[in-house]
């Protein structure tokens, strides 16, 4: 049975590790006011950054899909680590040995099942670096040399080495503590005759990273004749890799790519490695299959669907090239970056063009980049007869709509009026009208539900009204949460949260019925059990989570601790005082009306005593309410 990990080395692994820090490893943040960060929710697919991050509380929540937690929730759920593999790999990270409770700690048996193989991998990678300085690998190091690739180069892309022979990393791994059941689950060994065999022999190696920088996989190159297996071999599909959600060399350009606003895909690891020594450091790669959907999806939380972002495709110039370019422009609406290619010249790849030109050349050739539009525009226009009416009508028919995806409008108009130019079509207007009509149909489409993956919700919390959810606690009508009557109640609970020190002690004078909405009664209970805000301290946060009832509170006091406030500057003791009586000022109107219904219903014939008491009420209500709007905080 697998030991408990020491309650105090958990809580050292949730401080040592800020949430930004971690969760910047797959997303581009950008700053959001207040101390918080904002970027595209890697949960789920929108157009504009709901997701926010507040370093202070550790925390982020998305308010697109209401996802929420802190360092270690992100972990579990983007990774699909249980609870004790996140903590270990944080540990690790932040050099923290943890302490195992019920038994003590045996690595082999104990460790998640993910931290194991991405342990196998590490050593993997570091066994093919050493390898590549064996005799046997000269004819690797001669393939490397011919392209332009020296020694410090094969050290900054941790090339390496598989052994020829049968067993070598399978043997080597076993004295390291790896099961043979854990390398072939890996990818690292096959099963064999005789027992498991190394799955790559005498072969030229790149390990693969995903976007954190931990080894998935590998790519491997054939290097000798007898070898009868495919050109390049890559690691099969595992529990770690999936092709179509890595892209090789994105833990180099990630960063780059994020300050820049670009990313140069490319179609290998040697052109990978090329694209970076010639100064290209936004390039990356697939590995093995075509440019897809999980492509996109780790690109655009790059890039954060900045309009004025771009994507530029490199591809041969042959048919098979231009097929990839068209295959890509296929996706190019499910960017909101710009799309272009690079055609390399000569069919050579970015390596042979390095090796060729040097490095300027590859640099230019980025900068030469078409917009992919344009390319597929030529494309579509040259497989008809334009000496015809049938054949000009024919390429309008397919061209036009090519035309009318433009993002950018003005671009829109004027590639309209180049096509009519390039048709022949002397009534430049009437192509002009066509493009239009189709662009107002597709908007259409759009807006009816035909956009559904591009994201509905167009701004972040304090751009756009929150949907409707339902209240914790019993069911009831859905509550808009964020209308005028409930939004001075909600800012308030996140000073309460966020800045306790600008409401305490007046706020912990508030009584759950002063908050109108149910789930925000919840909250400010969740608050008291904790200990109010006038408690607050490092474990303050932690301890209203850990008093919520369940998880659909847990999220409304995430949500409340993350989302920024409704102030252009940082909030100070004026706006928490104004936030404060403007909730006071509520509860006491409203109990004024009922207490005039009350009066209402009681009519003439009421107890004189009770009559009395219920006037006073009345009275006492109304010069407390009159007294907040002239004096405001000075008043509580």
């Amino acid at each position: 049975m697998a030991g408990r990990i020491n309650d105090d080395d958990v809580k050292a692994v949730r401080d040592a590790v800020p949430i930004d820090a971690v969760v910047s490893e797959y997303l581009q943040l950008r700053n959001a006011g207040g101390g918080n960060l904002k970027g595209l929710c890697p949960f789920h697919d929108e157009k504009s950054p709901s997701f926010h991050v507040s370093t202070a509380k550790g925390l982020y929540h998305c308010f697109g899909c209401q996802e929420g937690g802190d360092t270690v929730d992100f972990i579990m759920k983007i990774d699909h680590l249980s609870f004790a593999e996140t903590i270990e790999r944080l540990a690790s990270q932040a050099g923290i040995t943890l302490r195992y409770e019920e038994g003590g700690y045996t690595p082999g048996r104990q460790q998640g099942e993910r931290t194991r193989l991405v342990e196998a991998h590490k050593a993997a990678a570091q066994f093919y670096v050493e390898q590549l300085d064996s005799p046997e690998a000269e004819i690797a190091r001669k393939f490397l040399a011919e392209r332009g690739f020296d020694q410090a180069a094969a050290q900054h892309f941790a090339v390496g080495y598989s052994p020829a022979g049968w067993d070598h990393l399978t043997r080597f791994l076993r004295g390291r503590g790896f099961s043979d059941q854990e390398l072939v689950l890996a990818g690292l060994s096959q099963e064999g005759r005789r027992g498991p065999i190394d799955r790559f022999r005498g072969r030229l190696m790149w390990p693969i990273r995903d976007i954190a920088g931990e080894v998935v996989g590998f790519g491997a190159r054939k290097l000798r004749d007898d070898d009868n297996g495919p050109k390049y071999l890559n690691t099969p599909e595992t529990p770690l890799y999936r092709k179509s959600q890595v892209l090789y060399g994105i833990d180099l350009a990630k960063k780059e790519i994020a300050k820049t606003n670009r990313a140069v895909v490319v179609e290998g690891y040697t052109d990978v490695m090329a694209c970076h020594l010639a100064g290209v450091t936004t390039a990356i790669a697939t590995c093995g299959t075509s440019f897809g959907e999980g492509h996109i999806k780790i690109l655009r939380r790059l890039l954060m669907d900045n309009a004025n972002a771009e994507v530029i495709f490199t591809f041969d110039g042959d048919a098979a090239g231009q097929k990839a370019a068209l295959r890509a422009f296929e996706d190019d609406q499910k960017f909101a970056a710009e799309t272009s290619i690079a055609i390399t010249p000569g069919g050579m790849d970015p390596c042979d063009l390095r090796l060729a030109k040097g490095d300027p050349a590859v640099a230019d050739l980025v900068e030469t980049r078409t917009p992919l539009f344009e390319f597929a525009l030529r494309h579509v226009v040259s497989r008809h007869n334009l000496d015809t009416t049938v054949g000009r009508a024919a390429a309008l028919d397919e061209a036009a709509p090519i035309v009318a995806h433009i993002k950018n409008s003005s671009i829109q108009h004027e590639s309209a009026v180049q096509l009519a130019g390039m048709l022949g079509i002397l009534d430049t207007q009437f192509v002009v009208r066509r493009v239009g009509q189709l662009a107002r149909w597709a908007r259409e489409r759009g807006r009816d539900g035909g956009d559904q993956g591009r994201g509905q919700r167009r701004g972040g919390p304090a751009a756009a009204p929150e949907p409707e959810r339902p209240a914790p606690g019993p069911r009831g009508p859905a509550l808009n949460l964020r209308s005028p009557a409930h939004r001075v109640e909600r800012e308030l609970l996140k000073l309460a949260l966020q800045r306790p020190d600008l409401v305490s002690p007046a706020f912990d004078a508030y009584g759950t019925d002063e908050f109108t909405a149910p789930p925000y009664a919840t909250v400010r209970q969740c608050i008291e059990d904790a200990g109010g805000a006038t408690a607050a301290d490092h474990d303050y946060l932690t301890r209203v989570i850990d008093a919520a009832a369940d998880d659909t509170v847990r999220a409304m006091v995430r949500e409340l601790a993350v989302e920024p406030l409704h102030t252009r500057r940082d909030p100070d003791d004026a706006y928490a005082g104004v936030q404060l009586v403007a909730v006071r000022l509520a509860a006491v109107t409203h109990r004024v009306t009922e207490i005039r219904g009350t009066l209402q219903r009681l009519g003439p014939r009421a107890d004189p005593e009770h009559l009395t008491a219920v006037q006073n009420e009345l009275w006492v209500l109304q010069q407390y309410g009159q007294s907040l709007r002239e004096r405001g905080y000075a008043a509580l």
